[in-house]
């Protein structure tokens, strides 16, 4: 004859697997033993909130653009190479850019939306945040070049060409990333110390201008001779000055499209609602009942 205990031993989520020995349940600790409330969660699984649902897809996206540019503008590019115009110093011989100037204007789009909605502090993180992936990436793809290929494997030449790491090529595009980044979100979060939520496409612009001289600057001083252009030369003007011109053009055509993602989230971030009514509650209650 059995008991019941040993027919079914675990049904009230007490005891051991055998139904020997009967042991009271985790998740029913005893309250009269004293401390036992302090120790009921002990050995549960816990977890960080995450304070923002926007943002990680917005670092991740800035970080996944800026990895990826860097990779294609190791590619020099030419558009009408029968143009030919000399404007002083600038001697158009076609128009020279590399295979980054198609994307790499979404970084300063993404950089503006983030410094305007969560301020310079979390930019800088970002900033820093892909630095360390554009430094880990270099060096992922220095050890791969170095690694023993295998005899079946015969793109060797080809990966070194597309994924080898130029130094100076590397210092440019981290120099200009760092420089033009920073400038970029403390100009534009300067300005709206000042300006409050008015006049956001004065920011934008502003910001965008200062980033992009200080990051096409850099860029272009440093992997100029990388690239096999000799610094004053025409050709160094040429991909200097349209360099700018062009990511600058593209952002501000990209300002209406800034303005909505900014809207859209500023309207959907309960942190920066909670900002918004703070700020102005001084304010309502200055101007005393009407």
């Amino acid at each position: 004859m059995t008991t019941s205990s040993q027919q079914n031993p675990v049904t009230d989520g007490s005891g051991r697997p055998d139904g020997t020995t009967p042991e009271p349940a985790r998740s029913t600790p005893d309250r009269s033993t004293p401390g036992a409330a302090s120790t009921e969660n002990r050995g549960r699984a816990v977890f960080a909130t995450v304070s923002s649902f926007y943002l990680p897809y917005l670092v991740a996206t800035f970080v996944g653009v800026m990895v990826i540019s860097n990779i294609t503008a190791t590619k020099g590019v030419v558009f009408f190479p029968e143009l030919s115009v000399s404007l002083g110093f600038l001697q158009l011989d076609g128009i020279v850019t590399d295979g980054a100037f198609f994307l790499f204007p979404l970084a300063y789009v993404l950089g503006d939306v983030i410094s305007e909605i969560y301020g310079f502090r979390t930019m800088r993180r970002t900033v820093l945040a892909g630095f360390a992936v554009l430094v880990l990436a270099a060096l992922c793809f220095t050890l791969t070049i170095h690694l023993p290929a295998a005899d079946f494997y015969d793109g060797q030449e080809a990966f070194e060409r597309v994924a080898g790491v130029a130094p100076m090529f590397l210092l440019a595009g981290l120099a200009g990333y760092v420089v033009g980044e920073l400038l970029n979100s403390y100009v534009l979060v300067w300005f709206k110390r000042r300006t409050g939520e008015k006049t956001l496409w004065a920011r934008l612009m502003g910001s965008t201008i200062v980033g992009q001289i200080a990051d096409t600057l850099v860029f272009c001083t440093i992997a100029a001779p990388a690239l096999g252009m000799a610094i004053g030369s025409g050709d160094y003007w040429n991909y200097t000055v349209l360099g700018f011109v062009w990511k600058t053009l593209v952002e501000f055509v990209m300002l209406p499209v800034t303005y909505a993602v900014i809207a859209w989230i500023k309207k959907r971030e309960p942190s920066y609602q909670e900002a918004l009514a703070a700020t102005a509650r001084p304010a309502r209650a200055a101007t005393g009942p009407r």
